[in-house]
């Protein structure tokens, strides 16, 4: 039995294809549209799942859908009544859309199939809930979900047990932390949906000293975990703007206006965010742990993908074990409708796991392209290359990663979620201490202040870092570990804000952040095993288990999905090779890509 699920229409469109509860393939549709966050029906990410199983719209036996329109536009039409007139530009803005489109999803899925098949909905927090526990490794969980907003909540939690999932609690609209850092990226400069991890990475940088007016003036935050927003400062009910005038005043002027000078104020902002943002997750997940009762927990929803917060959840949280869907924002929400028809709807029996690894592939779900498919690009392209066989190709990648060369890495099936985990990856040396520059500013073209993830041998994961579970993910931060850190000098200490990011704080300077913190992928032979070979090889040559992996994608693009994006992206940046299948390609063999003049103006920093 085939079911598709399908999410859409808010950010980030996906679809994802189960087999008799096996996930067979899942993808967001910004990687073939090639438009970032891509909101719109996913035709072709539909496409590629029915090919990737090899079948048609016909063989379908259910097609979910991730939320309850009808209930969403009742909560909108609630918000306006409730703030009218006040609202009524951002509604006639939105109406359109509703009248068009999201009102009518059984006839769209059926336009766009050309078949009428079964279609089940899944409230918003219970498909967050579903991507969370059925592709976990437990066989009875916590779950806990935070977004800015389905239906009407922005929270819940509850518990899975085989193949049900319960929902035990909510927070609803306005009140949503996922709302509170919105509004915090847009009042930063940043863009909303998109944008948030920028602010996570930018905390670093600043000091906590706006935390007790956002306690003050913004959120009252219960021992529960429970809060109440004070909508007196925002403005995302009834506004096309997230925060209003009595924000700007709290906090000394005006929002930043994107691509200006990042000032201490920002930093200070984004590092006070951070800490309430923390402090909130905790006290949640003790409370959620005191309801259930569970030693496992599992998370969902765009809050989920706050690595940092979650790195305290695992040091500091009441919780054994935790598990973060990959996917964890609305693309997911795709995956969980799909595995909640089979498992919620039709009450089939689940089994974990013996081993203890979860039923997400690694997250590796996208399309993958043979040799021969690579071979027959670059040479209808007339791009020079080099072929080595399968047992060299570690070794060659590893010696050109050591010479301190920037990889472009496309290997396997893409990944599905906001992460590469080492399959549409840039990679290079982490001991390196201009490679964060370099990758930032001549590779991803970027913001200078953001960090890069490692990728350690899950093995030698706690050598390195103050940890000692499996981060396949990239969704755990942790410390790196003290032998390894390297002490500031006074004057260092007296720096702040970006002066601080040019000094090389351990022996892996480029993956270190400056709070001597490293957002971790733990690489698993089981998951990875050309990956794991790379690393490994590398290790053999340097005595280091560690990369740098940062996604393949420029500043304003998705990652790529198909050789020739991969080929375009590192024609345009200062990579030195690309590593397709067996192929080599060096960026000084080639010849001068020809293209639009205006990407480099649309892309490139100044």
């Amino acid at each position: 039995m085939y079911i598709l699920g399908i999410s859409c229409f808010y950010h980030d469109s996906a679809a994802a294809l189960v087999k008799d509860g096996k996930i067979i393939a899942a993808a967001q549709e910004e990687r073939f549209t090639r438009k970032r966050h891509d909101f719109n029906f996913p035709k072709e990410a539909i496409a590629f799942c029915l090919r990737e199983a090899g079948i048609t719209a016909k063989d379908l036996s259910y097609v979910v859908f991730y939320d309850k329109p009808l209930l969403k536009f009742e909560r909108i039409m609630e918000t306006y009544l409730a703030t009218a007139p006040r609202g009524i530009q951002s509604f006639l803005m939105a109406l359109p859309l509703w009248l068009k489109e999201k009102l009518w999803i059984p006839s769209l899925i059926t336009e766009n199939l050309g078949e009428n098949i079964p279609l089940l909905y899944t409230e918003h927090h219970e498909s967050h809930a579903a991507s969370a526990f059925y592709p976990s490794p437990y066989d009875h969980a916590a779950f806990l979900t935070m977004d800015g907003v389905g239906e009407w909540a922005t929270t819940s939690f509850g518990t899975g047990v085989g193949n049900t999932i319960t929902i035990q609690g909510e927070l609803n609209f306005p009140h949503s932390l996922g709302l509170l850092y919105s509004a915090f990226t847009y009042f930063t400069g940043f863009k909303v949906n998109s944008a948030e991890y920028k602010v996570m990475g930018l905390a670093p940088y600043g000091e906590p000293r706006y935390v007790q007016q956002i306690y003050d003036h913004l959120i009252d935050l219960k021992e529960d975990g429970s809060f109440r927003m004070n909508m007196e400062y925002f403005d995302y009910c009834s506004g096309l703007r997230m925060t209003n005038e009595r924000f700007a005043d709290l906090f000394g002027g005006p929002a930043r206006q994107g691509e200006s000078r990042l000032t201490q104020r920002e930093m200070d902002l984004a590092r006070s965010l951070q800490e309430v943002t923390e402090e909130a997750m905790l006290r949640m997940t003790r409370h959620v742990h005191k309801q259930t009762g569970e030693k496992n927990l599992v998370l969902a929803g765009g809050v989920a993908l706050n690595c940092v917060g979650n790195g305290r959840l695992l040091r500091e949280g009441p919780f054994e074990n935790i598990w973060i869907q990959p996917a964890a924002g609305d693309a997911g929400g795709a995956l969980g409708a799909a595995l909640f028809g089979w498992y919620g709807y039709l009450r089939n029996e689940r089994h974990v796991s013996p081993d203890g690894r979860d039923a997400q592939f690694g997250s590796y779900l996208g399309p993958v392209y043979s040799d021969e498919e690579i071979e027959h690009y670059l040479q209808m392209n007339e791009i020079e290359y080099r072929k080595v066989s399968p047992e060299e190709l570690a070794d060659v990648t590893a010696d050109l990663i050591a010479t301190e060369n920037v990889i472009g890495w496309f290997q396997g099936r893409m990944e599905f979620g906001p992460r590469a985990l080492g399959a549409r990856s840039i990679i290079g040396d982490a001991r390196s201490p201009k490679m964060q520059s370099i990758m930032n500013l001549k590779i991803k073209y970027r913001e200078s202040f953001r960090p890069f993830a490692p990728s350690v041998l899950l093995e030698n994961v706690s050598d390195y870092f103050d940890m000692n579970c499996s981060s396949p993910y990239m969704l755990l931060v942790a410390g790196v570990k003290e032998e390894r850190r390297i002490a500031m000098t006074a004057d260092q200490d007296r720096l702040f804000g970006i002066e601080k990011l040019n000094i090389s704080r351990s022996d892996l300077p480029a993956v270190t952040h400056v709070d001597y913190s490293a957002r971790i992928q733990t690489v698993s032979r089981e998951d990875n095993p050309l990956y794991h070979d790379l690393i490994s090889a590398f290790a053999r040559k340097t005595g280091c288990p560690v990369i740098i992996n940062t996604s393949f994608n420029v500043r304003g693009e998705p990652i790529v999905c198909r050789p020739e994006e991969a080929y375009k992206c590192f024609m345009r940046t200062e990579m030195d090779y690309l590593v397709m299948g067996n192929f080599i390609i060096a960026k000084k063999a080639q010849k001068q890509l020809v293209e639009d003049s205006n990407w480099r103006k649309e892309f490139q920093l100044d």
